[in-house]
């Protein structure tokens, strides 16, 4: 069982990342290989609307994105992670939903278990895994759930609250990650 975690923030050790390594570390105890995708530094171009994917069954965009593609279709789980910006994900979050379009053709992300981590400072959370999964349910995914952070500066989350009552940032991580393995061990069956 492999799952990768997507980590769409332009920083490298932010809030986004230590709450995707945190779930894939709970993953990983529950027996799972995992690995973890950062986005600051990658170069990923927005969709054009080329219709290139639709022609050629595979996006045409030669940039970073080609690589996360066969990350995304050998995957059986991927945790996707993304910090609130103005209510919303990130741009290279943005980027990444959107050229996905391309798989959408072929059916790649079909049944493949999907999570949410998102870090906020303080509003935007439930906007965005609403977002978020809606993403899941029109590529035919099937959601885990996801987990909130809640934290300012970088590393805040490590005390940061959850998004549910009485949870911590870091417990919520963890429990999607948990999730996601039991959630792929049913599916495989």
């Amino acid at each position: 069982m492999k799952i990768i975690g997507i980590v769409c923030s332009p920083r490298k050790g932010g809030n986004t990342e230590i709450m995707v390594e945190e779930a894939l570390n709970a993953a990983r105890q529950k027996g799972a290989e995992t690995e973890i995708i950062l986005l600051a530094g990658k170069q990923i171009s927005p969709c054009d609307a080329c219709e290139g994917c639709i022609k050629e069954g595979a996006c045409v965009i030669e940039d970073d994105m080609q690589d996360i593609y066969q990350k995304l279709e050998n995957a059986d789980g991927i945790i996707f992670g993304t910090p609130v910006y103005f209510n919303n994900v990130s741009a290279q979050a943005k980027a990444v939903i959107d050229r996905t379009y391309a798989l959408l053709w072929t059916g790649k992300l079909r049944g493949k278990v999907a999570g949410a981590a998102v870090a906020v400072r303080r509003v935007g959370a439930g906007q965005v895994l609403s977002l978020l999964y809606s993403w899941f349910t029109v590529q035919r995914m099937i959601t885990a759930g996801g987990c909130i952070g809640y934290g300012r500066d970088k590393g805040e989350v490590r005390q940061g609250t959850g998004g549910g009552p009485g949870s911590t940032a870091l417990g919520e991580a963890g429990a999607i990650g948990k999730a996601m393995v039991k959630m792929v061990n049913r599916v495989s069956k």
